[in-house]
Formats: C-alpha cells, structure tokens, sequence
C-alpha cells in the first residue's frame, strides 16, 4: 500500500497500517489463536481442573476478540479474563472490538467493564479507530457509551480526522462522519499534523461527497424547530440534514402528528442512509405510531431487504405484532416480496405465526398472491426454511387445499413434497 502525502509532501500513513507494525492491524499481528481449553483439560477423577493463569486467560480472550468470536469471549469472560487486559502491542479485548468493527463485540465488553476511554499505543481512543476503518455503528455506540469526542492520538488527530485524512470518499466513511457530526465532535479545529480542519482535508483529497457533508455541518444555520427538521428530512431522505438536526439537539424519537419517528419514516419510505444513521445513534426500531407499525414490521409491507439490514443492528423485537396482528414475513408473503423472504426467514421471526385472519406467511402467499414465479418461490423458501405445511387457516383450510382450489399446480406440488 503506498504512504499517502501529506501538506507539503509528507508522508501520512493510514493508521491501519501504522497499527498493523505495531499489532493493531488486524489477527496477523497477535499471537496465533490459542485454543479454548476443553471442560475435561486436565481433569482428573476427583480433582478440579487447574486454574487458568490470568495471563493466559487474558490472551485467549485476546485471541478470540481477533477472530470476532463472541461465544468463546462471552466463556472467557464468566471465567474471569479482563476485556481491558492489554498485551504488548497495547491491545485489549475492547480496542480489537472498536478497530475491527465488530459490533456484537463491543457491547459485551462495555456491558463486562470496559474501559471506554482507553488508549491505544498511539494514545488513540476506540473512537479514532473506529472512525479511521468507517465503522459508524461502533462509533455510533461509542459516542452514546460516553466516549471522548474530541481527543487527539499522539500523531494529531481527532475521530474525525482520521475518518477524512485516512478514509475514503464511500458511503461507509460519509455514514462515520455523519454519526459523528450528529454526536456534537468539533468540526473546526485544525489537525496539528496536517494543518488542516475536516472541511479542508476532504477538499484536498478531494473527497467531493464528504467535502459536502462537512459544510453543511459547519456553514448552515442550525434549524430553528430541530424536531420538526428532523422528521420532515427523514421523511425525504437528507442524511446531511437529519445529521444537523441532531447536531442541533432534535429529539431521536420525536413523533409527527400520526406518532412516527424519525426511524420509522425512513423505513416507510425506504431511506437508508438516513436509518443506518439513526440506528447509529441508538433510534428506537420497535417505536409504534397509531397505526401499530414500527420501523421493523414496514420493511415487510415495503420489502426493502436494504432497510432490513440497516435495522437489524438494532435489535429490533420481531414478536411485535401489526395491526392485523401479524409479523412482518406475512405481508412481505402477501405482497411476492422474493428477496425480503429469502433474508427474513434467517432471522429469528417465526414463520409460521398466524395473524388475526387465520393465516400465516405461507398461507397469505397462496390465498393473496396469483400462484406466479415470484409466489411460487416465496413457497419454496418458506418450505425450505423449515415451515409447517400442515398449519391450516381458521376454516380448517391447509395450504395445499388452498392451492388446489385455486389451480396453483406448480404450488400444489411443491406442498405435497
């Protein structure tokens, strides 16, 4: 990888790669993985097993931070390994989680005692690493943990800094700098290494997209209503202007007259950079409006498989009925939304939940749909992810009669398999 340039020809090299030399760069710098002592190791009949050295605790934990094995850290922790134990190249369990982006990581060391503020060799908080890789949500989550916004890494830079200066002019690095505007960081001071604020290291490397996004943050007046801004540009889908909004001190969850987030009118109507902001800044995905809809249960109506994958970060609840008291595979079954099947049935939802009509995904695909393609591979899905063909509607009508009486052949077959 060539060193980028910095003012006046200096080299600038991307931390991930200045980690890297100092085992901050990914699994290649640490120790090769220690396996997981078996329950039996060193078991004898009528002995306890050794204690594991805290040391050697401390590195398995390490080791499977590395590998984003949340299972083996979740073990190692209850058996007392340190998510703030560093090794030699100054790595904990907690700053692997914040550099590598691994979300699922992160909170269950901030829910077993991490140290948010720690540093990393480079005196860099979780913040800056996470904001040099574009890793939003962990920078998003940082920021609601209480993470210092504004610390300089001893080779002078802010979060920020690095999420320009090092980044990329992609989606994932405009999402970081989104999050972090909306987080309140300073937009304007000037990096002491590069002699450049944000605004200006994204004009130099010519990042046209970021370059845009910082100034409107740092030159447009802040609004007046921060609520009502930030409802009406979710509701369009202006991430730069939910951004400001929120930098502004807009309620997350502010309603609008018919009780709908934010996050719930970028589901609705399908903005998703605006949702995976929102998520980002801990938005609620199981908020209802008065029509018994959550930002969840509308991606099954919209089949948006992108707004799903921006939602599911936030763990949204899929046991929240709608009001035909259904789950969201059913109108999604309803309406031959194909790919949002194909991704739903991967979750945790039941699929065979039978709403207040009597009917089940499977059920809403035969009786609501025409028995075309689209219809008959939802069929197809549903069986294959393991539903009941035998569940019956409230008549006492299954599925394959429902086929047959409709002349869905091709269904009717796939049914009887």
């Amino acid at each position: 990888m060539n060193a980028r340039r910095g003012i006046a020809g200096a080299a600038v090299l991307p931390l991930a790669l200045v980690l890297g030399a100092c085992g901050g760069g990914g699994p290649a710098a640490s120790p090769g993985p220690t396996p997981d002592a078996s329950p039996e190791a060193g078991r004898t009949t009528g002995t306890a097993a050794p204690a594991v050295p805290q040391a050697e605790l401390d590195q398995r934990l390490r080791d499977a931070a590395w590998r984003d094995d949340v299972k083996a850290v979740r073990r190692l922790v209850r058996q007392g390994a340190d998510v703030n134990a560093k090794d030699d190249t100054e790595q904990s369990a907690y700053l692997v989680a914040t550099s590598e982006g691994y979300l699922d990581l992160l909170r269950l060391t901030l829910r077993n005692g991490a140290r948010v503020n720690d540093k990393d060799g480079w005196n860099g908080t979780g913040l800056i690493r996470a904001a040099e890789r574009g890793h939003a949500l962990v920078v998003g989550e940082l920021l609601r943990a209480g993470i210092d916004r504004d610390h300089v890494n001893r080779i002078g830079y802010q979060a920020i800094h690095e999420a320009v200066w090092l980044g990329e002019d992609t989606a994932a690095y405009a999402a970081t700098v989104r999050v972090l505007a909306a987080g309140g960081v300073e937009l304007d001071r000037v990096s002491p290494s590069a002699g450049l604020t944000p605004l200006q290291m994204a004009r130099e490397r010519g990042y046209d997209g970021l370059e845009r996004i910082l100034a409107t943050m740092t030159t447009a007046d802040l609004p007046a209503d921060p609520d009502a801004a930030l409802l009406r540009a979710a509701e369009r889908g202006d991430a730069d202007a939910v951004a400001l909004a929120l930098r502004a001190g807009a309620d997350l969850e502010a309603r609008d007259a018919h009780r709908r987030t934010a996050l719930l009118l970028a589901s609705t109507f399908d903005r998703v950079a605006v949702a995976r902001l929102l998520v980002a800044m801990g938005a609620d995905p199981d908020a209802l409006d008065d029509r018994h809809d959550t930002p969840w249960l509308v991606t099954g109506v919209t089949g948006s498989v992108a707004m799903l994958e921006a939602l599911l970060p936030a763990n949204p609840d899929l046991t929240i009925r709608n009001r035909y008291g259904g789950l969201s595979p059913i109108p999604a079954g309803e309406r031959g939304h194909v790919d949002y099947i194909r991704r739903v049935v991967e979750t945790e939802v039941d699929l065979d939940h039978v709403n207040d009509l009597g009917w089940t995904a499977l059920l809403e695909a035969i009786i609501l749909g025409d028995g075309g393609e689209p219809y008959r591979e939802i069929v197809r899905i549903l069986l294959d992810a393991g539903v009941d063909p035998a569940v019956a509607d409230r008549d006492g009508v299954t599925p394959l009669q429902h086929a047959q009486q409709r002349g869905y052949d091709e269904i009717a077959a796939l049914l009887r398999r």
